[in-house]
């Protein structure tokens, strides 16, 4: 087991969740910093390195002459930086449970995960759809392939980790069970291609009940699908439009955090009050770190309640066997899959993704599908929302704002599983 798995597995047996920032900076003095100040929280942290947009893409040249002509850079450029900088830059800091994980968004990392092996890292996140539908117009056959390729590159070297960005599709408005599906498959997909050591993500979404029944339909696939390997669970703070109220903002955190421990989930990605207004400094991150990891400990030893109002598990479980029957080789199941419309996710314009599944926010707060085109599961719209309009789509991307935002002014208001207000 390689560092950044042995510091989730070490919190793990103590009983603690492990919080992370999303954190990148060009500047070495700057991005050590922020390093250092994650590892001193009061809290059980790991760092990450947020990858540049140059870099993202392949464009280590425009990296490395931004760095030159001491262009800001929207994070760190690992491979214009070069193998020596990224290992002197955590030199020191790494170890004694804390490590690093290399974050950057490419539907083709290869040379990403060459320079972060070079400096002696050993976790990165990302896979085959996840990082392609959202963000490129690579064709999913080719992200595919590039995938593998980097798969068994990072496989290569003993203990390296490897997280699903699966259950993020997006970041809002796609149905959990579909998000489900997708980080399993890559789950899959990783260990299909050697990786030993890997987690599987979940974005939180509308309504706390539901994202539940998520976070532990997740789990129960993983254990039946990830046999004989590491794994760990990752939430992510509500990734959609932020509270804008400082109130509201840090009570998503707080129910995000209360989420991750009812569920037993290991590790979870935060999001700062800052979000709604600007790009969060350093000690932005310290402080929704140090909420998230107090949240949490507040509800530890607490149990989910029992049931299945959502059906999330069954959904999943039918889009994940629909998906392995197609073909063996995992990443040629998923290219036919999307072929074919078995998988679909909604609002994505990517050319590869049939974009025929529409969701909508029924009046729980849930998040429920609309229409499902060729997915071998079931929409069943409430009646009154035969049809979606455009208003209802703008009503939808800010229903979590609105809802925490109005909590917050009341005087001691807290959201519960769901808060009164738009549901298109």
């Amino acid at each position: 087991m390689g560092s950044f798995a042995a510091a989730v597995a070490a919190a793990g047996r103590a009983g603690e969740l492990v919080v992370q920032p999303r954190m990148g900076f060009a500047d070495i003095p700057r991005m050590r910093e922020g390093l250092h100040a994650v590892r001193k929280a009061r809290a059980r942290t790991v760092g990450t390195l947020t990858i540049d947009s140059y870099t993202r893409v392949g464009d280590n040249e425009s990296a490395r002459l931004a760095l030159a002509e001491g262009t800001d850079l929207n994070g760190y450029p690992i491979v214009a930086h070069g193998a020596d900088t990224t290992r002197d830059l955590v030199a020191g800091l790494t170890g004694d449970g804390f490590a690093v994980q290399v974050r950057h968004g490419s539907a083709n990392p290869a040379g990403i995960i060459r320079a972060l092996l070079d400096a002696g890292l050993d976790a990165t996140e990302g896979g085959p759809v996840s990082y392609c539908l959202p963000y490129s117009r690579t064709p999913i056959h080719d992200s595919v392939d590039a995938w593998a390729r980097s798969c068994e590159l990072l496989a290569s070297r003993p203990g390296t980790h490897l997280e699903s960005f699966g259950g993020c599709m997006l970041g809002q408005l796609c149905p959990p069970s579909l998000l489900v599906a997708l980080s399993v498959l890559e789950g899959i997909f990783f260990k299909q291609h050697g990786l030993r050591s890997v987690s599987l993500s979940y974005a939180q979404q509308t309504h706390h009940g539901q994202d539940v029944e998520a976070l532990l339909a997740l789990r129960t696939l993983a254990g039946e699908h990830l046999a004989g390997l590491d794994w760990h669970v990752v939430l992510y703070t509500y990734m959609g439009v932020f509270p804008r109220t400082t109130g509201g903002a840090l009570a998503l955190l707080r129910d995000s955090a209360r989420l991750a421990a009812l569920t037993g989930t290991e590790r979870m990605i935060v999001k700062t009050p800052a979000e709604a207004h600007r790009i969060p400094t350093i000690q932005d991150n310290i402080h929704a770190l140090e909420e998230a990891a107090l949240a949490a400990a507040a509800h530890r030893g607490e149990q989910p309640p029992a049931g299945d109002e959502f059906g999330v598990l069954a959904e999943a479980r039918t889009l994940v066997d629909t998906v392995l029957e197609l073909h063996p080789d995992t990443g040629r199941a998923l290219t036919e899959a999307f072929r074919r419309g078995l998988l679909d996710v909604p609002y994505c314009l990517h050319a590869d993704n049939a974009n025929r599944s529409r969701s909508y926010i029924d009046s729980r707060g849930s998040l429920q599908w609309h229409s499902t085109g060729a997915m071998p599961i079931r929409a069943v719209p409430a009646a009154g929302r035969e049809r979606l309009r455009a208003d209802d789509l703008l009503g939808m991307l800010s229903h979590t704002q609105e809802s925490f935002d109005r909590a917050a002014l009341v005087q001691g208001g807290e959201p519960g599983d769901h808060a009164p207000g738009l549901t298109a």
